[in-house]
């Protein structure tokens, strides 16, 4: 056999072993997805919906996933065994030029249209099904907002929302998009809704330089997601919202209770300063390390809490609940003041960890890494739908 005939059949062959395998991984997909749609169904069917809804729910959410389907396979070309969308596309059997149309299907703003309504969609039901129901059953029902931002791996000077950030989670400033995302959970966290997402900009230029900062586009998706619930009608009970300390600003605090009569939850610093109700100054650090009257907490078994209020000369008057679990580091939650009990918030505030929930499976799917997009679009697309 001539060399040039054994590199051609050996390179057939290479084509039919990366269709083999891009069916085996595709067909692995498929059942992922499968195990997803069946876990939803099992967390509605929990919720205690009605089919009806729990069908109406579903097929808004179906009538995404032809879509979805194309977006990963060219944002993800490793998952059907190849290395690039050219390659994918030769495999496939795809026009070359494909992948880059269908990434840029729609301009950013579209993207973000689609999920805000894709997640008022499936909120309004819900809050239909039990606006009318017992205080008992809305209270199985409670909407506990949060949001959050977290930095993306990705390099290269071409993207423009490539930037250097903070990462909390690293403790070190990384080359990456930092994303901020606003989303709904219901009950205990068996449903939880994206309705809202923003990819901060690093150096803008021209009209509306500098970017918003992180506090103006956490205040700007809160309001804009609350006057599109009420302009469909909802009549919800105030919200409550949590967010880590970088949240806790005085202006947003104040903002979120004069504007949406709600209730801002978030993490205390060592740094800031109370005045008691007995004229003692206190700052968090001592809050944390002090002696104080601990009861136990009524729902958590060897969990402790402290729930008083104080003066602070930024917030004002303020409610603080510091708790004190065993194999945990001791925290304490600040907002400005409420009725609401010390169990309620600190409740509240345990689902707030869904959303680094989220945030860990974005990281793995959205892979920004090894991710071949290069247009704005087609990040705005990745996010959304993704």
């Amino acid at each position: 056999m001539s060399p040039a005939k054994r590199y051609a059949k050996k390179q057939a062959k290479a084509r039919q072993r990366r269709r083999h395998h891009a069916q085996e991984r595709l067909d692995r997909d498929r059942r992922q997805a499968q195990q997803a749609a069946e876990a939803l169904h099992q967390a509605l069917e929990e919720l205690g919906l009605p089919d009806t809804l729990v069908s109406e729910i579903e097929g808004r959410l179906e009538s995404q996933q032809k879509l979805l389907g194309k977006i990963v396979g060219v944002m993800f070309p490793a998952l059907f065994g190849c290395r690039t969308p050219s390659e994918l596309c030769r495999v496939r059997g795809w026009d070359k030029n494909w992948p880059s149309r269908l990434l840029r299907v729609f301009p950013k703003r579209s993207w973000l249209k689609r999920l805000r309504r894709l997640g008022l969609e499936v909120l309004v039901p819900l809050w239909r099904h039990v606006e009318s129901k017992s205080e008992a059953t809305r209270s199985r029902w409670q909407w506990t907002w949060a949001t959050d931002d977290s930095v993306f791996h990705k390099y290269g000077e071409q993207l423009s929302l490539v930037g250097h950030w903070w990462s909390g989670q690293q403790h070190r400033v990384l080359s990456g998009i930092d994303g901020l995302l606003l989303v709904v959970v219901i009950g205990d966290g068996k449903l939880v809704v994206p309705v809202d997402l923003a990819i901060r900009r690093p150096d803008p230029v021209g009209a509306g330089a500098p970017c918003r900062d992180k506090l103006t586009w956490a205040q700007t998706m809160i309001d804009d997601r609350l006057a599109a619930l009420r302009g469909r009608g909802l009549e919800l009970p105030p919200p409550i919202i949590t967010g880590d300390s970088w949240f806790s600003d005085s202006k947003l605090m104040t903002h979120i209770r004069q504007q949406h009569q709600g209730t801002l939850l978030v993490e205390g610093k060592v740094t800031y300063s109370f005045t008691l109700a007995d004229g003692r100054q206190v700052k968090g650090y001592d809050l944390l390390e002090g002696e104080w009257p601990w009861r136990d907490h009524p729902w958590e078994p060897r969990g402790r809490y402290v729930r008083f209020q104080a003066k602070s000369p930024t917030y004002g008057a303020v409610t603080v609940v510091m708790v004190d679990e065993p194999g945990q580091e001791r925290f304490y939650l600040l907002c400005l003041e409420t009725t609401l009990s010390g169990p309620v918030l600190i409740r509240r505030w345990r689902r707030r960890n869904w959303i680094e929930f989220v945030f860990r499976v974005l990281k793995h799917l959205l892979a920004t890494e090894s991710c071949q997009a290069h247009s704005e679009d087609a990040y705005y697309g990745h996010w959304c739908y993704v």
